[in-house]
């Protein structure tokens, strides 16, 4: 099965209270799944990441096995595809789990989509909703 996913991390003041969401939909653009959590205190960056595991894991859970991931962090969408090189290394253990994470699909194509794109927006509000929640 192909797949669209869509994921977004936050975290409230950088390092601040933080969340992911993640949202799976078919070819045309149906939702398949969603998720989203507080995953505690931590980064955007570190937010975006493990909202793309999710994502990964959650596809992969509904039987995905080929994927464009749409994410609104360009640093995170060009590090994934090989564009930028990593470099901070706290964030190295969870790139290398996105990579073994990859493992399970066929193909994932990652593209960096503006704030404003629609599912972008839905995920958004799944972080959000979970840090209110949460009450942060």
């Amino acid at each position: 099965m192909k797949a669209k996913i869509y994921s977004d991390g936050g975290a409230r003041g950088n390092p601040g209270p933080a969340a992911i969401g993640v949202l799976v939909c078919d070819e045309k653009g149906h939702r398949l799944g969603d998720h989203g959590e507080v995953i505690g205190e931590t980064t955007n960056n570190v937010a975006e990441y493990t909202a793309v595991i999710r994502g990964l894991t959650l596809a992969a859970e509904l039987g995905v096995q080929e994927a464009d991931y749409f994410l609104d962090s360009e640093l995170v969408e060009r590090q994934l595809s090989g564009v930028y090189k990593l470099k901070a290394e706290h964030l190295k253990p969870l790139f290398a789990q996105v990579k073994e994470k990859e493992k399970s699909f066929k193909r994932i194509t990652y593209f960096h989509v503006p704030r404003e794109h629609e599912k972008i927006k839905y995920v958004d509000r799944l972080v959000n909703r979970a840090l209110d929640g949460a009450g942060h």
